[in-house]
């Protein structure tokens, strides 16, 4: 029998609505689970179980007077430790905030929580974000669903792994250098990395740079819509969510249900790296072989890819700037309190002249211009979303790839800064396992605004292949993770590195 906290949200939404489910009902299976498997993993580290109950109660109230119900009405939600919850512990995987408790909500958070949503609790991040490897020294270590003793990615890792073992149906995640990609590869669910501006953030200190988004993650990419569907919005907290005055720009029926997609239509680049991202052989056969599998549903699909020359030092350099803005402070006068990966990124943008920023832009805008060029010819563009396959937790970051050094601790995560650079949506669909039995993400990439059809090539191409065991969506064994040892009794649990 299904667990409640196993249906899909549009399932379980479809359930509250004609009320065939409570949503206490879904609330409490989603805390047991919780109480079950969180031990090994450690992904809902802030937990607000007593209010979402009474949040519940309501909505089950809100249901049977047959009020209008919002497009997320009794579902639970995890939000990531990035993102203010008003009245619950926030902190950012830092020890300076390891205390906070905003008073107020994010929008990203209110805009859920307006639509329905219930917060079920916080889940875990590397401290602000940096390095795709979830542990800090607040909360400690997030492990993979599939081994524990391997990494779930980031910085949305602790969203990745509830997803992945049904802790919630939804949850939030951020994504600069692929934080909403990369935790859906290691973890087998959906994650998808918005236009800059769609989805609006009231929180970046630079608010003209579109490196940093925010956005949706799922189980599948109908649950992925409709969790996008309540997030998108003309807001003029964020001047990247540029709008044509007194019109709506951005809708929710655009986006859920996803469109239908003709994939016999579409035409098709597949490409390992970028022409630069350090891929290892073994992910670039399970890539190829994907691809092989998936072709005869396309129009089309060449080995071919956009010219991304300066993709590295472009990124580095943009980067560390936000790190500048965001952090400068916290590491000149508290560099005891702050991590390896933000002090590195700190004191790499300090050696940065205003020639080298201009160098940069300049070459951002360079590759811009190859990627609409290129996109003349292809529909989208597939590639891995990760470079490589899960390593242990304990490995800040991957120094080696096939015994070739790393440029920098983020540089095994340039198939999805690639995309970051140009400001293209792109999702990250789970497509079976690799060689070692983890999680393996395809990224779809769309052109310049087209997340719509980025969501719908993915749906369609999910339908085809649920029915395939070998490239469905994997799941993790949640009886092995109901009896494996706490994740915290491991050593090097608690800490920046």
């Amino acid at each position: 029998m299904t667990e409640p906290c196993d249906l899909s949200a549009t399932e379980a939404r479809f359930l509250i609505g004609t009320k065939q489910l409570s949503s206490r009902e879904l609330v409490e299976s989603c805390i047991k689970r919780i109480e079950a498997i969180d031990p090994a993993v450690n992904a809902m580290v802030a937990r607000d179980f007593e209010r979402a109950r009474k949040a519940a109660h309501h909505a089950d109230e809100a249901t049977q007077r047959g009020d209008a119900l919002g497009a997320l009405h009794g579902l639970p939600i995890g939000v990531k430790d990035l993102e203010n919850v008003a009245g619950l512990r926030t902190t950012y995987g830092s020890p300076l905030f390891s205390d906070h408790v905003p008073s107020e909500d994010q929008a990203i958070v209110a805009s859920v929580r307006k639509a329905g949503a219930i917060i079920l609790g916080k889940t875990n991040t590397p401290e602000w974000g940096a390095g795709a490897n979830t542990r800090n020294a607040v909360y400690g270590a997030t492990g993979n669903p599939f081994d524990p003793m391997k990494s779930a990615a980031g910085s949305s890792g602790g969203s990745g792994v509830a997803l992945a073992t049904g802790m919630v149906p939804l949850a939030t995640g951020s994504d600069t250098g692929g934080s909403l990609r990369n935790p859906a590869a290691y973890n087998g669910i959906v994650g998808f990395r918005p236009t800059p501006g769609l989805v609006p953030s009231d929180k970046r200190p630079m608010g003209w740079n579109p490196l940093s988004v925010l956005g949706p993650m799922a189980r599948d990419v109908p649950d992925l819509c409709l969790l996008l569907s309540t997030m998108v919005a003309d807001s003029a907290c964020d001047p990247l969510a540029t709008t044509i005055h007194g019109k709506t720009v951005r809708r929710a029926d655009d986006f859920f249900p996803p469109e239908l997609c003709d994939l016999s239509s579409i035409k098709v680049a597949m490409t390992p790296d970028f022409g630069f991202a350090p891929t290892e052989k073994a992910i670039r056969t399970v890539f190829a072989n994907v691809c092989q599998k998936i072709a005869p549903l396309f129009a089309g699909m060449d080995a071919a890819t956009p010219d991304c020359t300066g993709a590295d030092e472009t990124f580095e350099i943009l980067r560390a700037l936000a790190f500048m803005a965001g952090h400068y402070e916290r590491v000149m006068k508290t560099p005891e309190k702050v991590g390896p990966n933000v002090r590195a990124n700190v004191e790499e943008g300090l050696r940065y002249s205003a020639l080298d920023v201009t160098r940069a832009m300049k070459q951002q805008t360079a590759i811009y211009n190859n990627w609409q060029s290129f996109f003349e010819r292809y529909d989208v563009i597939v590639s891995p979303a990760v470079t490589l396959s899960p390593r242990p937790w304990s490995e800040l970051y991957p120094a080696l790839i096939d015994g070739q050094p790393t440029r920098t601790y983020f540089h095994w995560l340039a198939c999805a800064y690639a995309v970051t650079l140009v400001g293209h949506p792109a999702i990250s669909l789970p497509v079976g396992l690799d060689q070692s039995g983890m999680p393996f993400g395809l990224q779809i990439v769309g052109p310049r605004g087209g997340d719509a059809k980025v969501l719908a090539v993915a749906a369609a191409l999910e339908k085809v292949l649920i029915h395939d065991a070998a490239l469905a969506r994997p799941v993790p064994d949640l009886a092995r993770l109901k009896n494996a040892p706490p994740i915290a009794n491991q050593p090097g649990f608690l800490g920046f590195d």
